[in-house]
């Protein structure tokens, strides 16, 4: 409850420790009934999955550095303050080819937002 008595949301702030993976972390930062906000850091000549998703679509806004996006088999050169959107289903994934970290928001909207709706197509780390 706030101060004035108005219930809370679930959009509130619910975890900010670090998540890592192979290729960097993840941090997220907000989440609803239907949304979900992460920070992602992708580590130089690092790269995510090739993958997709069932239930959710996904909208990155690079917030530093330089990066390629594959969605379906196309490339993308994104920079600081580019966005992509991602539609549910679509195959992609990001790739840092510098050597200075890359940083992005990453917002998924949809019905659901665990970890286990990736289908991975191709991946570094042989993950399932």
């Amino acid at each position: 409850m706030t101060d004035n008595g108005e219930a809370v949301g679930l959009r509130e702030v619910i975890n900010m420790e670090k998540e890592n993976r192979p290729w960097g972390s993840y941090k997220v930062i907000s989440f609803g009934n239907d949304y979900k906000v992460k920070k992602i850091t992708v580590k130089p000549l690092q790269r995510l999955s090739y993958q997709s998703h069932k239930f959710r679509r996904e909208s990155w806004t690079i917030t530093k550095g330089t990066c390629v996006i594959i969605l379906n088999d196309k490339r993308f050169d994104l920079k600081y303050g580019d966005n992509i959107e991602i539609p549910i289903g679509a195959k992609h994934r990001i790739i840092n080819e510098t050597s200075d970290n890359v940083e992005f928001i990453e917002v998924q909207t949809g019905t659901y937002f665990g970890e286990d709706d990736i289908i991975r197509y191709e991946d570094d780390y042989n993950r399932k």
